[in-house]
């Protein structure tokens, strides 16, 4: 049975802004007034709820994507005219997959985007207190992906150390994993 999604008020109007527009849409330049929230809920596994139901559409995911922006701690879904919040359990994306060539590692999100790890999107692990690693790649403007768990052992196999620190190098830059010496213990 298809999926049946009825969108009224705000979220009507935000898909409408979205469709219109031709290539990424420059939501960084865009500052219009706060209208409220909105109850779409982005789950860890970048699942996106909205009114308590999962978006089973990857095309209406994609959409509310390409319009997602982040001031702060926040995000928010804006078009030029408003500026609708919403929640994010931990990052909006999800980094799936990777290939690794010249010198350059290249991530592929849960929602399209194709990302290459370097100075302008950087990779960064934090460890919680029982050392589990939530490893992230910037994909724009301070929105980033976790990276998942099957691809960061990838990722981990491409590492080396360096100045004390095991890591990888994308572009240039050596983005470090985990003090090495812990590697040791």
């Amino acid at each position: 049975m298809a999926e049946q999604v009825h969108v009224t008020g705000s979220a009507a109007s935000l898909i409408a802004a979205a469709t219109s527009a031709k290539g990424a849409p420059p939501v960084h330049l865009w500052d219009p007034p706060y209208c409220g929230e909105i109850d779409i809920v982005i789950k860890r596994d970048g699942t996106w709820i909205h009114e308590g139901t999962p978006i089973g559409r990857p095309g209406l995911v994609r959409l509310f994507a390409s319009i997602l922006k982040r001031e702060g701690e926040r995000h928010f879904l804006v078009t030029p005219v408003e500026k609708v919040g919403i929640k994010v359990e931990d990052a909006p994306f999800v980094a799936q997959d990777f290939e690794a060539a010249g010198g350059t590692i290249t991530f592929s999100t849960n929602v399209g985007d194709t990302v290459a790890a370097g100075p302008d999107h950087p990779i960064r692990v934090v460890l919680a207190a029982d050392g589990e690693p939530s490893p992230y790649v910037e994909v724009r403007r301070g929105l980033e992906a976790l990276i998942d768990r099957k691809t960061f052992y990838r990722l981990v196999d491409l590492g080396h150390e360096e100045d004390g620190q095991f890591g990888v190098t994308s572009g240039g830059v050596f983005f470090p994993i985990i003090d090495a010496a812990a590697l040791r213990v």
